[in-house]
């Protein structure tokens, strides 16, 4: 039998299990960070990892924690023997919450000081040190806990303050370990291939998790919403691709130009990721692997939790499985059958104009995930399934059109979009969204021969119409669907409910849904 560690977890498995037997469900695209047993690599760091039933968080300490740890086996003294339950909390507020007890050696000093959110102190109940617990600042405030001279911080949570909200009675800690230091990458290393062998003691992270700026489950502030909606839109697809990789941070570019408002700007912290607010590029999200100073440049929208190694070890052109909590609510697109299930499961109730479960929601407001759940409730505008065409776009043969396209709709944001109709003549029938002044449709994708019947196209800047959308519903070996010559038609995707068309008049608008293959 051999011992791993997955995602935190100990696994004992048989020899000769491979990566692909204990990650069965794994994205391909998304790669893993695996640290072979090397005794180098488990020198100590300054960062300590608790393991509790509500959730992982990680503590920095500092040089007042030297003492208190002298001579003490951390394992032996936060971790459970086989059999036992962990380091319980004690007792907890809105302010703060403590493990314990334990038996500590300090003298308590009998006075309250100020402790700021994240702070992780030592004091004792009735200022008896061999009552002693480990208490966790929830928020900046006044306390006598019983502590030392100095105050008793120990440390500071650098990872995993969602999880301080969400103790309560019951919960323990299960064990707490040494952060590995990965600075030495001789032994660790990214990894995608299934076969790969596993050996006893390895490391692996399989995935990273963050949580939201401004959300708790027993809490939410609507701050950020705008913001960290473009970071669930952004890994909505539920993984990052890494674009860029410096010795500071990873950036993930997939909705890059996609503006974002300045709601939070922080210290960009280990662990914190970031949206570019400005620049060439802004809707870019960031994670650190760094502290560096806020930026004007920068919105904080999130904090890692979980993972943090593997955004350490990912290079350029790597991806890896990202989760995000709270996970993304659109209702856009979505029936109203669909619709009633999600808000079900997400413990929201919803206003629907019309009651037919075939109906689309176009509209949705609040148009934000995190005040949709502060207020538990949302009023949705829906259409006629049959105003609504459904579409595949070819991202493969024509990545920029479709990107433009996605753009100027409103794809990109949502599971449908919205265009206007023109008019149609013959086999024609042409859209004209609006595209913002001096983009370029560059030529691409261009039909030689015969462009087959519902085919949909974009005009592009060699010809005066530049932007027009257009699908004929006849095939044509002489003009393109927007009754372009070919060299001036982008060819982009497919219309796969043509038999809607008819029912459209000059000026209406029409929704567009992306039907993904």
């Amino acid at each position: 039998m051999i011992e791993i560690h997955l995602d935190g977890t100990r696994l004992e498995l048989q020899e000769g299990t491979t990566l692909g037997d204990i990650l069965p469900a794994r994205k391909k695209k998304c790669c893993v960070a695996i640290v072979r047993p090397v005794e180098a690599e488990l020198a100590e760091t300054k960062n300590i990892k608790f393991y509790t039933t509500a959730g992982e968080v990680v503590v920095e300490l500092n040089d007042a924690a030297t003492p208190f740890l002298k001579g003490r086996d951390l394992a032996a003294l936060f971790s459970p023997e086989e059999g036992e339950q962990g380091l319980a909390v004690g007792w907890g507020d809105r302010y703060a919450v403590s493990f314990g007890p334990f038996s500590a050696q300090f003298s308590p000093s009998r006075r309250p000081f100020r402790y700021a959110k994240g702070d992780l102190v030592v004091g004792c109940g009735g200022y008896d040190p061999r009552r002693s617990f480990l208490i966790f600042s929830r928020a900046d405030h006044m306390a006598d806990f019983g502590a030392a001279a100095d105050g008793g911080v120990i440390g500071k949570v650098v990872s995993g303050r969602g999880v301080l909200g969400r103790w309560a009675p019951g919960d323990a800690v299960e064990r707490i370990e040494r952060v590995i230091s990965w600075a030495d990458q001789t032994n660790s290393f990214i990894a995608s291939d299934d076969s790969l062998p596993l050996e006893d003691g390895m490391y692996i992270v399989s995935f990273v998790r963050a949580v939201a700026e401004g959300y708790s489950p027993d809490a939410i502030d609507t701050a950020t919403a705008e913001s960290v909606e473009h970071l669930l839109m952004t890994l909505e697809d539920g993984y990052f691709l890494v674009k860029r990789s410096t010795s500071t941070h990873i950036m993930d570019q997939k909705l890059i130009g996609t503006p974002v408002p300045q709601e939070n700007k922080a210290s960009r912290l280990e662990g914190i990721v970031t949206a570019r607010t400005r620049g060439k590029a802004k809707g870019c999200i960031y994670i650190y692997t760094q502290d560096t100073p806020g930026s004007p440049a920068h919105t904080v929208v999130g904090r890692v939790e979980h993972g943090i190694e593997l955004v350490k070890l990912v290079r350029e052109g790597d991806a890896f499985c990202f989760a995000v909590e709270p996970e993304r609510l659109d209702f856009m697109g979505m029936t109203v059958a669909e619709a009633r299930s999600v808000a079900a499961a997400r413990g929201v109730s919803i206003e629907i104009d019309e009651e037919d479960d075939r109906r689309v929601v176009v509209g949705q407001e609040p148009g934000t995930t995190l005040e949709v759940l502060a207020g538990s409730h949302a009023a949705l505008t829906t259409v006629p399934a049959d105003n609504v065409l459904a579409i595949r776009l070819d991202d493969k043969h024509a990545p920029m059109t479709c990107t433009i396209f996605r753009d100027v709709t409103g794809l990109k944001e949502h599971r449908i979009g919205f265009m206007p109709f023109l008019f149609n003549f013959e086999d024609v029938y042409l859209f004209k969204p609006k595209i913002a002044t001096g983009r370029k449709i560059n030529l691409e994708n261009l039909p030689t021969e015969e462009v087959p019947a519902f085919t949909l196209a974009m005009t592009n800047d060699s010809r005066k119409s530049s932007g027009l959308v257009g699908v004929r519903v006849a095939p044509s070996t002489e003009f393109g669907p927007t009754s372009e010559p070919f060299g001036g038609t982008n060819v982009f995707g497919m219309l796969l409910e043509p038999e809607k068309l008819v029912s459209f008049k000059e000026g209406d608008t029409v929704v567009v849904r992306e039907v993904r293959s």
